[in-house]
């Protein structure tokens, strides 16, 4: 996992062809907004999580966010010992996002 801050996240996600945004923030969070093209994965339903990332092309790189940062290390974490090799966890999350957004 490697802590990207807003700034280097951005312009890494938008010059990676290789690259998928993943969103792990509660549905209701998600209904606030969301980063274009994200793919909801929601960390606090953990089976649902551990299914999904399973499910994930584990060749891909994978910038991980939620609101503030620290769910988002959190599933780093965890889908690195699922056997990922890149992901990219976003410091201060959504929360500071200045990015697109598009809202629900």
């Amino acid at each position: 996992m490697q802590d990207l801050t807003q700034e280097e996240w951005h312009k890494k996600i938008i010059e990676d062809a290789n690259g998928v945004i993943l969103d792990v923030r509660t549905p209701h969070e998600v209904e606030e907004g969301i980063i274009p093209n994200a793919q909801v994965l929601n960390i606090q339903n953990a089976p649902a999580f551990m299914e999904g990332a399973q499910e994930l092309d584990k060749t891909k790189n994978y910038y991980v966010y939620c609101r503030s940062g620290g769910r988002s290390a959190q599933a780093c974490m965890i889908m690195e010992s699922l056997g990922f090799q890149n992901t990219f966890n976003l410091l201060g999350g959504f929360s500071e996002w200045t990015g697109d957004k598009t809202v629900s």
